[in-house]
């Protein structure tokens, strides 16, 4: 029970994020340096095209692995994320531009842009070009914002009762990480391998970034980062126990 009490404080305790809707509140825009739906990074050029778009307009675009200025190293949410969603079809490549803030809001979502054009590299360029004309549609120019996570605001009645402040986080014991884990996309998140190569852990998507819900196959539990550093935290004969990871994404 307590797992599961911890994985809520840690949702809840980032939610009711909320701030205007547009593109002209962020100054940078985060590329993947590979696409879910593709198979190696930058295949077709589609990540370099996409920061190059990102550029054209008027942003500050860097691969999400790279080195960032300090501004945004300090607060990933000054940046919008980059994602490209493709929709199957018979012998037409459909793809669609979003940006996302750091709370995974869409700020923007493109038009579906089409191609038929039966070389992949060609037709994921075309359909990607012709997606992005809709940003162009879209007036851009950066208002200075300062975006970072907001507190859900919380309004007390004057007769309420005092509550007890609210209990420290359990410690944990910790475990030094086994090797390197390599991370690969499922559709609802990662698998992480070992050099075997063996499934090691599974991690699904949350609404917030950065936190995980983890099965190992044994155990249930959130992987998470903290100072820079990736766990897997969870209970086990109502012991906190948490396991440093060396992830390579």
């Amino acid at each position: 029970m307590k797992k599961y009490i911890l994985l809520l404080i840690l949702l809840v305790s980032l939610s009711g994020y909320a701030q205007q809707q547009t593109i002209n509140n962020y100054k940078y825009v985060l590329i993947p340096e590979k696409y879910s739906f593709l198979r190696e990074s930058n295949q077709y050029g589609l990540n370099s095209l996409t920061k190059s778009l990102m550029e054209e307009k008027g942003f500050t675009a860097y691969f999400d692995n790279s080195d960032v200025p300090k501004e945004l190293a300090g607060n990933r949410c000054n940046a919008l994320n980059a994602e490209i969603v493709q929709k199957k079809g018979l012998f037409v490549t459909n793809l669609t531009l979003i940006l996302k803030d750091c709370q995974g809001n869409i700020i923007f979502k493109s038009k579906e842009g089409k191609s038929r054009e039966k070389e992949f590299e060609i037709s994921y360029t075309m359909a990607l070009r012709d997606a992005y004309t809709s940003l162009n549609d879209v007036p851009y120019a950066y208002n200075g914002t300062v975006n970072t996570p907001a507190q859900q605001a919380v309004t007390i009645p004057a007769t309420a009762p005092v509550m007890a402040p609210a209990p420290a986080p359990a410690p944990a014991e910790t475990k030094d990480a086994a090797g390197t884990l390599y991370a690969q996309p499922t559709p609802n998140g990662y698998q992480l391998i070992d050099t075997t190569p063996k499934k090691v852990l599974t991690l699904f998507k949350t609404s917030v970034p950065e936190y995980f819900i983890a099965d190992n196959g044994s155990s249930h539990g959130i992987v998470l980062k903290k100072n820079g550093e990736w766990y897997f935290e969870y209970y086990k004969d109502d012991k906190l126990l948490a396991e440093k990871l060396l992830i390579k994404f």
